[in-house]
């Protein structure tokens, strides 16, 4: 799988990180849960969802800046070597979802 790199929140030694895939999905990297497959990201890395795009998952808010997400494990090694995680970060693969405003006119995005 090959990765784009969108953007990060580099902070204290963190690393919480949105790439793009080749597949048409979103490749996101962030803090390990005790549950596979669920990260825990911060609220900032979502600037760096392309445009007119969010992730097509539900995201659960922590209420201390950071959302809980559940995705598919990364195991692809060309994508693990490319998002070199530390030990406490994991990568999940997620929907590429269509944001979709209450507030557009009818028929506009």
């Amino acid at each position: 799988m090959r990765l784009e790199w969108l953007g990060g929140d580099s902070t204290n030694g963190q690393s919480p990180t949105l790439y793009r895939s080749d597949r048409g999905t979103y490749v996101v990297q962030g803090w390990r849960t005790d549950q596979p497959g669920k990260i825990e990201i911060p609220h900032r890395l979502l600037q760096f969802v392309t445009r007119g795009s969010c992730f097509g998952v539900k995201l659960d808010d922590t209420g201390h800046g950071t959302f809980m997400l559940v995705g598919e494990p990364v195991t692809d090694p060309e994508a693990l070597g490319i998002i070199d995680a530390p030990g406490h970060e994991a990568a999940v693969e997620v929907a590429v979802g269509e944001e979709r405003r209450p507030d557009a006119p009818h028929g506009l995005r």
